[in-house]
């Protein structure tokens, strides 16, 4: 079913793999008044978590612009070692690495296994986002504090990003830094947003990569990236919920702050 999604929408299958003995991961999702949500996950094992590293199609890999990775895989063998060695290859060739650790604590063993994992690859990026909510767990710290946000800088980056939900997005890179408002918008369901967001941000970065030296043109993809996640909460669900370009735009438009 979600191959034959990803089909329907014209991306590249070739590196799927399938599993012949463990099932597709499931997260189930409680929705609260406000939108926000509660996950469940059914896995253990799950496929995801026994790819391999001699299952991993480097090749295609190596042909790509963005490689982009979360931190779920990082919590076991043998998907830690098949996404590092992924990583690598990517980093070798030359990609821009994009990192979402999309903290999600009821499937790491602790709070602590979780900081450690997640911080295990974050020198390795060039880009990462992360929530505001993110932030106060990495570092036990006020996330709206820009020295907090700037306690996760490393050498590698080039843009960290935190979404602050309804408010927007705050940016920041070696030469400048700001904030991006975001779009009040009358909200079903959160789930999906900051892929979303995500999502906009490398369709945007994938066409031209010097956006990151350019702060005018950064702060336009970022309130196409705002606008993207915005729209993503006003239905149910996390895919049916994805608009598209001509949708953000229109959002853009026509919105009044």
């Amino acid at each position: 079913m979600l191959v034959d999604i990803l089909r329907q929408n014209g991306v590249n299958r070739d590196g799927i793999r399938y599993d012949t003995e463990a099932k597709t991961a499931l997260a189930f999702v409680s929705l609260k008044k406000n939108g926000e949500r509660e996950f469940v996950f059914y896995r253990n094992p799950s496929a995801d978590m026994l790819l391999t590293e001699s299952e991993l199609d480097l090749e295609l890999i190596k042909r790509g612009t963005i490689f982009h990775f979360g931190s779920i895989s990082l919590i076991s063998e043998p998907s830690r070692g098949a996404q590092i060695a992924a990583m690598r290859a990517a980093k070798e060739a030359g990609l821009l690495l994009s990192y979402d650790p999309n903290v999600r604590l009821p499937l790491w063993p602790s709070a602590d296994d979780a900081r450690a994992g997640i911080a295990s690859v974050w020198n390795l990026a060039h880009v990462i986002k992360v929530s505001d909510e993110e932030v106060a767990f990495l570092t036990k710290r006020d996330p709206y504090k820009d020295e907090v946000v700037m306690s996760l800088w490393s050498d590698e980056l080039k843009l960290l990003v935190v979404t602050d939900g309804e408010k927007g997005c705050r940016y920041f890179t070696k030469s400048f830094r700001g904030k991006v408002n975001g779009f009040a918008v009358e909200t079903v369901d959160t789930t999906g947003a900051g892929d979303a967001f995500v999502g906009a941000l490398l369709f945007s970065l994938g066409k031209d990569d010097s956006i990151l030296q350019d702060e005018e043109q950064l702060r336009k993809v970022l309130r196409f990236s705002n606008a993207c996640g915005a729209l993503s909460t006003t239905q149910k669900g996390a895919i049916p919920a994805l608009p598209n370009t001509s949708m953000a735009l229109e959002l853009i438009e026509n919105f009044k702050e």
